[in-house]
């Protein structure tokens, strides 16, 4: 089973929850960090990495000796990262998403595939729990195709070893969320009763709800704010999962890189019943709960 932690903004407490479920999780596991712009999983799992190693992308070169210069790969790219301008053809690398139609499509085979530096791959392991994760190139802003390349390398691991994934998945709902939870079994959501976070919520449930995936959330800082998440829960039968309260505690605990399930045997319990409720989520036999008053 494939989990993926997403949020509708950054700082809602996503890295905490997934950090905390991959220390209660009971069956073999991966943890994949596909926050690849800012990736801090690590700095509370604190892996010991077994490989490292460059990422790259395919980008066009073009021999403009065979080019007839017909357009047909710039009338292809709608990213205009290959343009002919009269007998001149210039490409830009960094707007390459990689997908090869213009190598493809080119009637001369004009076009040959290069490559560029996206950024690094790494592997290591936190006890028995596998850990992957991507980080993007500085300056680098196409993350889409480096996730693609740590989803192709997590399939392999869990076509090996029959493990199951939690994703601790990029903040918001653009293409490099959507692409971090397209293919999980069970997304969970984690806001917090805020305004501005029960505003970027429901953009996060409006973004995911068509992918058809059990979808349930967690509040963490719950006892601050409104109660606008819990109605909005209650009124789109999303299940509510879990709470984490409103503690000093743990942002101290998070300020040292400390994970928060190892805090108490409370707040052990509240990711444990978690994981549970994931399961049962998966299942469809998650019965729903009424709201706290």
């Amino acid at each position: 089973m494939i989990v993926s932690i997403a949020s509708g903004k950054g700082g809602t407490g996503k890295t905490t929850v997934a950090a905390s479920l991959t220390r209660v999780w009971k069956r073999p596991l991966v943890a994949v960090d596909l926050d690849v712009e800012a990736p801090n999983l690590h700095l509370f799992l604190r892996p010991v990495i077994e490989e490292s190693g460059p990422a790259w992308i395919e980008i066009p070169v073009v021999d403009e000796s065979r080019c007839t210069f017909c357009q047909a790969c710039s009338e292809l790219c709608q990213f205009k990262a290959i343009n002919v301008l009269g007998s001149v053809v210039l490409t830009f690398p960094e707007m390459c998403h990689g997908c090869g139609g213009c190598i493809a499509i080119c009637p001369e085979r004009a076009i040959s595939p290069g490559k560029r530096e996206l950024g690094e791959i790494s592997r290591g392991r936190a006890g028995s729990t596998e850990f992957l994760m991507g980080r993007l190139k500085i300056g680098e802003a196409m993350s889409p195709p480096l996730m693609r390349q740590v989803k192709s390398r997590l399939k392999d691991m869990i076509c090996a070893s029959g493990r199951d994934a939690i994703i601790d998945a990029p903040p918001g709902v653009s293409c490099p969320a959507v692409n971090a939870v397209m293919d999980s079994d069970v997304i969970v959501l984690v806001t917090e009763p805020t305004p501005f976070g029960f505003h970027d919520f429901k953009l996060a449930w409006e973004a995911f709800a068509p992918f058809g995936k059990p979808m349930g959330v967690v509040i963490n800082r719950a006892g601050i704010g409104n109660r606008e998440v819990y109605s909005f829960c209650a009124e789109k039968e999303i299940p509510l999962l879990a709470e984490a309260p409103y503690e000093r505690a743990v942002a101290e605990a998070y300020a040292r890189g400390r994970i928060i399930a190892d805090l108490s045997p409370e707040f052990r319990n509240i990711f444990v019943s978690l994981y549970a409720k994931i399961f049962e989520l998966a299942a469809g036999t998650l019965l729903m709960e009424a709201p706290h008053a």
